[in-house]
């Protein structure tokens, strides 16, 4: 059970380094970075990354698929594995749809075009000369000159059965965003239909802190979202989930709906709480399915928060 960190999104471009290093330094056992429209570039992040830390394995979690041709794709994290080698996971999705119509790049068949990239970009990466001729990809007898002796790991970073399955089936592990409850993780790990080979991590909102009411406030901004349509897929097991709908319908205003959130909800959650509490949810997550957690670390100063974490990360 490998517990890591994401790195996020939002952090200021000069506190990107440090981070990473800091990450390094205090044993994460990984570091992810992410591309979400309209922040940073998820290829540069995870070369800058690599370039600063000598044993945190980093993962690209995720790029939207269909908004790079799987060619280029290929030699962008061929580049990573030959030049890290063993040090870096890609991480693919169909992306989130609103953002994907916006930049122009919503297939008409998501799950199709996904599949397409996927199968190109793994059988590229493993030294194949391809020739594709599907309903989004096409390549005609396409080959990267010097292929990777250790191929990264892809994984795909989706939600939802029919996604979930085609995940189980082309790719070599799943990415689910948080946040990751015990029953999501025994969700997705049946729906991927995939052996123990597959690697399964979560994302998961974390604060550390000896007083658990301290570090629940800490983790509630993040759980917003929470008990909208697009989270339905996270929740749907949890035994308080009409319960969850419920509140949201009649508390609209999030600010409002995170504080009315139960703690044991919170707990369930997301990871907030003493060390000793947080390390006994990371070990429930594992026995339900999950192979590693990345924990987002929250409040104004990730910096300082990351230090936090440090009492849970293995390798």
């Amino acid at each position: 059970m490998r517990t890591g960190v994401v790195l996020p999104r939002d952090l200021p471009a000069a506190d990107v380094l440090p981070f990473a290093r800091r990450a390094d330094a205090l044993g994460a056992g990984s570091l992810w970075v992410i591309e979400d429209l309209g922040f940073r570039g998820g290829f540069a992040q995870a070369a800058a990354v690599l370039a600063v830390t000598g044993h945190v394995h980093v993962g690209l979690g995720i790029a939207p698929a269909a908004a790079r041709n799987p060619v280029f794709t290929a030699m962008e994290a061929a580049t990573l594995a030959e030049q890290f080698p063993g040090r870096f996971t890609l991480g693919l999705g169909h992306g989130v749809p609103a953002w994907m119509r916006q930049a122009g790049a919503w297939a008409r068949s998501p799950l199709t075009s996904f599949a397409e990239h996927v199968d190109a970009v793994r059988r590229l990466l493993h030294g194949e000369t391809v020739t594709l001729h599907g309903d989004h990809v096409h390549l005609d007898g396409v080959r990267l000159d010097t292929p990777p002796a250790t191929p990264p790991p892809v994984v795909a970073g989706v939600r939802g059965p029919k996604s979930l399955a085609l995940a189980g089936r082309l790719a070599d592990g799943t990415l689910l965003a948080e946040p990751v409850t015990a029953e999501y993780a025994r969700t997705a790990r049946e729906q991927t239909g995939a052996g123990p080979a597959h690697r399964l991590i979560g994302y998961e909102l974390a604060a550390v802190d000896a007083d658990a009411d301290r570090a629940r406030d800490a983790v509630r901004p993040g759980l917003a979202w929470v008990g909208t349509p697009d989270a339905a897929a996270h929740t749907a097991a949890s035994p308080y989930a009409a319960e969850l709908r419920a509140l949201r319908d009649r508390t609209p205003e999030a600010g409002e709906f995170v504080r009315l959130l139960p703690g044991e909800w919170v707990d369930d959650l997301a990871l907030a709480g003493p060390a000793d509490h947080v390390r006994t949810r990371i070990a429930a997550l594992g026995g339900a399915g999950l192979d590693e957690v990345a924990l987002l670390p929250t409040g104004d100063d990730r910096l300082a928060a990351l230090g936090t974490l440090a009492d849970v990360f293995t390798t």
